[in-house]
């Protein structure tokens, strides 16, 4: 244990600055990959110490903590006077400089020790370890010295070994070598990291030289350098932004450069490291958060991992970003990141609800709680169950997945009287994915769970019935009260009874008093007028899965339905109608409803010269409205559940006749809209009807606004994928065919609005690829529209088109085809856009189009390969050298004629004749396409249309490649004649046939097309195993 401190300080922090200017500067003058070390004298004792501590601490981490303190003994003998007596003879005296030294010989020679030597790794943790320790031990003694002022910096041996060391690194910040930058930058991170503080003079001087290397090329500088930047972020005040330099890199604050490096660095393992680095504050969190949609599913992953769960409780979350958080991470295409959100959703989250202190401080549940149902339904409501629970909601993704990772959940759960008489939005959807989850599983091990714990048919019908008699209540007093009374919320009891009939659609109707007591509640429930539109829907979604799937049962769906609709009509309009109207007919109500009523109701509007009786007429032509409209609904919603043929249902042809057609024709816009809505359903269900009303679809998106552009494209789409046959007959009519082309080209074109746009877009896509529409003009819009800059905005339309083009190529042999067809048109209008735009953002340089259209156009990426055009192995897989190379031979004559035409500019001809370089070649190919071909390239080189050296090597490299393909298509012509042409083999065939009596048609009806010999021969040894097994 040292004495006292040495009265020799002073001397000694001069001798160590003397020491280290000199290897300063003979390291500048050297322009070697290796450290230059200057002439470092005599070995001594003091050296063979720390030589083979170091030494050892190459070799492995666990003896690092036992290393470091031997060193830190060789230190204290050096730095300190000893109370007892030192071994003159066998030590030696020596100095504070010279144990710095000693320490600065062994960083030099690190820093030319590569990246992928683990001992370089270890020398740098020990040294951060030795540090840490021996700063430790200095301030424990600095404690017993009296301190003028506790805010200095203490000046003591391991303070000034640390600045020594960090004098030496500095400079090599900016080597010329790598390797050395890299060893000096993770160095200095390291050494930072493991200090509690660091003076003045050191952290500016750190902080500009780490800045310096975020800009570094080499990322994995640049990982070490924001590795470092990450401890001082936390640290940086408003009073360091004064002493900052002017310059470029210390012009903003440091945090704020951080996070710009966050956002854009090209290295994903840079952004993983700042993700995990930067401080947890309200500036960086948004910025933090953000990285759960990096392109880097390892980036995204350790988010979920490893930031979220160190984060703390994820309360302090605002609600949008827990939503967000859980959506992202659950609908991942990753599945590592998909797992490690339901893990943290079932593990982290519900312990903080429950709250559980088996958490560490590095956010690990330890232990788990026993389970809570209080705590899993603050858990519900923490993500706003009642709003992410719809269509397109995440919370029955995250529900689900908690109870397939919960067991513990899904045993103590119950489902008991009191928990249904007193439900709300969190328990009553506990209960629904609970339901969806045992329902859900492909082997249905979880059925009889959800047996043993879910009410029966009959109890869950009067539960029905009680929530939604408490919501009709609460609707028609919200209608009838004043404006000053308050309105009661409805919202919870519809989500309430939403998640009811989601439980009852998913329920087994075995039971028959069960079935007809739930059959008779949604018949009634149906005829309510005041029941919301979702609740309509999941109500005749109940009744379709009640009546049955057989026809009987959908004739008898549809009665019911309709049979609700009259009597909706008929209850609403019984407050505004005589007395000797009661009984008319469905069929009377609804003509008068749509043909006469709202012409009726504006006439009297625009007649009547008595206020009241105008605002009575105007209530009474809306309450029309509504009603028509929720006919309209219940309709929509029962023509999505029907299947069979339109003519063969009498109630749907009378629902067409006297309640589509109408509103159809009606001049209410909100009528009409959902009168075509209808209309399409009733065409996927009858051909003919689909045929009469296309034109009627068509003059809708020519003449209307945006929304219903949109759902004149959807209708259109759906039928033309449901009745194909309307555009690709043989006797189709053509003005038909065009004018549906042309309705889709117009939807492409810039000028439409963006939502018209993405559908015209990905409708179109559809079709194509079902090949229900072939049309060379659209494809090349298409492709035009996915290049153009001026579309990056439409993320819909990239996105559908960047998956399109390459499957719509891959996919047939027809589609890469017509693909090669525009090709050439397709660049020339890229040429000509980029001449146009070249000063512009965005744009996508030619040469990459051309590479991506030469790609696309590959037939050896084709995934269903025609018998003909493909040969097969012995194995009866693919050949890739019998792939036919037809495509891209009429890829090159295009795109050679364009190179010869005496028009073409020379920019563009350069980009053609290098995508001529780039086109593949094989002797599976026609004979007359490749004489054609090589026709052209050789006049293209005697025409001399190569100027400069890249194209002229490409034009030469495919020259010689179609000589050797030439050549190899002769040589099989000649062996194939000759085989023809040789007596011995065709008499003997001829003599042979002539005696068994065998029919030249016969004879030709035996051959097997190319191709499929080795696919037989394959069939017969699988049959001959078979035979062997049995």
């Amino acid at each position: 244990m040292p004495g006292r401190v040495s009265t020799r300080q002073g001397e000694v922090s001069t001798s160590a600055q003397k020491v280290s200017s000199q290897p300063l500067r003979s390291r500048r003058t050297t322009a070697s990959s290796n450290i230059a070390v200057p002439d470092e004298g005599p070995s001594s004792p003091l050296r063979t110490r720390v030589c083979l501590i170091f030494a050892d601490a190459q070799r492995l981490t666990a003896t690092h903590r036992k290393l470091a303190v031997n060193l830190r003994k060789i230190q204290e003998e050096c730095c300190y006077e000893s109370t007892g007596r030192r071994n003159q003879e066998n030590e030696g005296d020596f100095r504070e400089d010279d144990f710095n030294v000693e320490i600065a010989r062994c960083v030099i020679r690190l820093m030319s020790v590569k990246k992928s030597e683990g001992a370089g790794d270890r020398i740098v943790r020990f040294l951060g370890m030795f540090l840490r320790r021996a700063n430790d031990k200095d301030a424990t003694l600095i404690q017993e010295v009296d301190v003028e002022d506790p805010q200095t910096f203490p000046d003591t041996p391991s303070t000034r070994l640390t600045s020594h060391i960090l004098s030496i690194l500095f400079p090599l910040l900016s080597s010329k070598e790598k390797v050395v930058r890299y060893r000096a930058t993770q160095l200095v991170a390291h050494i930072i990291n493991s200090l509690d503080s660091v003076d003045d003079d050191s952290y500016h001087l750190i902080r500009g030289g780490l800045l310096k290397r975020v800009r570094d090329k080499e990322p994995m500088i640049r990982v070490q350098a924001v590795l470092g930047l990450g401890r001082l972020a936390g640290n940086e005040g408003e009073e360091d932004q004064d002493d900052i330099d002017s310059d470029g890199d210390d012009a903003s604050g440091l945090l704020d450069k951080l996070l710009e490096v966050l956002q854009n660095d090209a290295s994903a393992e840079v952004r993983r490291a700042l993700l995990l680095n930067l401080p947890l504050a309200p500036k960086t969190l948004p910025f933090l958060l953000e990285r759960a949609r990096d392109v880097d599913f390892a980036t995204r992953r350790a988010l979920y991992t490893r930031l979220l769960p160190a984060l703390g409780d994820f309360r302090h979350l605002s609600l949008s970003m827990r939503e967000k958080l859980l959506r992202w991470g659950l609908r991942d295409r990753d599945e590592n990141v998909r797992k490690a959100t339901g893990k943290l959703f079932r593990e982290r989250w519900i312990e903080d609800c429950v709250g559980s202190k088996g958490v560490s401080e590095y956010g690990t549940v330890q232990q788990a709680t026993p389970p809570s149902l209080d705590g899993l339904l603050e858990l519900l409501e923490r993500i706003d169950v009642v709003n992410s629970a719809g269509s397109n909601g995440i919370a029955i993704e995250a529900m689900t997945d908690f109870w397939s990772g919960r067991r513990d959940y899904r045993d103590a759960i119950s489902f008991d009287d009191p928990f249904w008489d007193n439900l709300t939005p969190e328990s009553v959807f506990v209960a629904r994915s609970f339901n969806d989850f045992c329902k859900g599983e492909e082997d249905g091990k979880f059925e009889a769970i959800a047996e043993a714990k879910m009410p029966e048919v009959t109890k869950l019908a009067f539960f029905v019935q009680r929530y939604v008699n408490d919501l009709i209540n609460s609707i028609r007093h919200n209608n009838a009260q004043s404006e000053d009374e308050p309105e009661q919320d409805t919202v919870e009891k519809e989500f309430i009874v939403e998640q009811l009939l989601h439980i009852a659609e998913a329920l087994d109707y075995s039971d028959e008093i069960g079935r007809r007591k739930m059959f008779a509640l949604l018949r009634e429930i149906l005829t309510i007028a005041e029941l919301p539109e979702e609740i309509t829907k999941l109500v005749v979604n109940v009744l379709r899965g009640i009546c049955g799937s057989e026809a009987t049962g959908e004739r008898e769906f549809c009665g019911i339905v309709l049979e609700a609709v009259a009597e909706v009509h008929d209850n609403v309009m019984t407050d505004d109608q005589p007395a000797d109207n009661e009984d008319e007919s469905f069929h009377s109500a609804l003509s008068e409803l749509s043909e006469s009523t709202p012409s009726k109701a504006r006439s009297d509007t625009r007649t009547s010269r008595d206020g009241n009786n105008s605002e009575m007429d105007e209530e009474k032509a809306i309450r029309e409205i509504m009603i028509n409209m929720k006919c309209l609904h219940i309709a929509q919603c029962m023509l999505e559940n029907v299947e069979g043929d339109l003519q063969q249902n009498i109630h749907l042809v009378t629902m067409l006749n006297n309640l589509v057609v109408p509103a159809v024709r009606s001049h209410e816009a909100p009528i009409r809209e959902r009168g075509l809505l209808c209309l399409g359903l009733c065409c996927f269900l009858d051909k003919a009807l689909a045929e009469e009303n296309l034109t009627l679809f068509m003059h809708c998106f020519t003449k209307g606004h945006d929304a219903l552009q949109v759902s004149a494209v959807h209708i259109l789409s759906d039928i033309l994928t449901v009745h194909p046959k309307l555009v690709t007959a043989d006797n189709v009519d053509p003005a038909l065919q065009k004018s549906v082309y042309k309705m889709f080209s117009k939807g492409l074109r810039a000028s439409a609005a963006a939502d018209v746009q993405s559908a015209a877009t990905i409708a179109l896509c559809k079709l194509m690829l079902t090949s229900v529409v072939r049309d060379e003009d659209l494809l090349k819009q298409l492709v035009m529209l996915f290049f153009d800059p001026a579309n990056k905005e439409n993320a819909a339309v990239t996105q559908a088109l960047s998956y399109f083009l390459p499957v719509f190529c891959h996919s047939r042999w027809e589609n890469m085809e017509m693909m090669a067809t525009i090709t050439a048109s397709v660049l020339h209008h890229q040429v000509t856009l980029a001449d146009e735009m070249e000063d512009e953002d965005g744009v996508i340089g030619v040469n990459t189009i051309g590479s991506m259209l030469v790609d696309w156009t590959d037939a050896r990426k084709l995934i269903v390969q025609d018998a003909g055009r493909i040969g097969w192995d012995e194995a009866g897989g693919k050949d890739a050298q019998a792939v036919n190379g037809d495509v891209h031979l009429t890829l090159a004559e295009s795109l050679l004629e364009r190179a010869l035409a005496h028009g073409c500019p020379k920019d563009e001809r350069k980009v053609l004749l290098t995508m001529v370089g780039k086109l593949y070649t094989t002797s599976n190919s026609s004979g007359e396409k490749l004489q054609v071909v090589s026709d052209l390239v050789a006049e293209a080189i005697d025409g001399k249309i190569a100027t400069d050296t890249a194209t002229k090597n490409a034009l030469k490299k495919y020259e010689s490649n179609l000589t050797k393909v030439l050549g190899e298509v002769r040589i099989i012509q000649s062996n194939t004649e000759d085989q023809a042409a040789d007596p011995t083999v065709g008499g003997n065939e001829t003599q042979m046939e002539v005696e068994l009596g065998v029919d030249e048609n016969e004879v030709q009806s035996d051959e097997k097309p190319a191709g499929t010999d080795a696919q037989d021969t394959l069939l017969d040894r699988l049959l001959d195993d078979v035979d062997d097994v049995v």
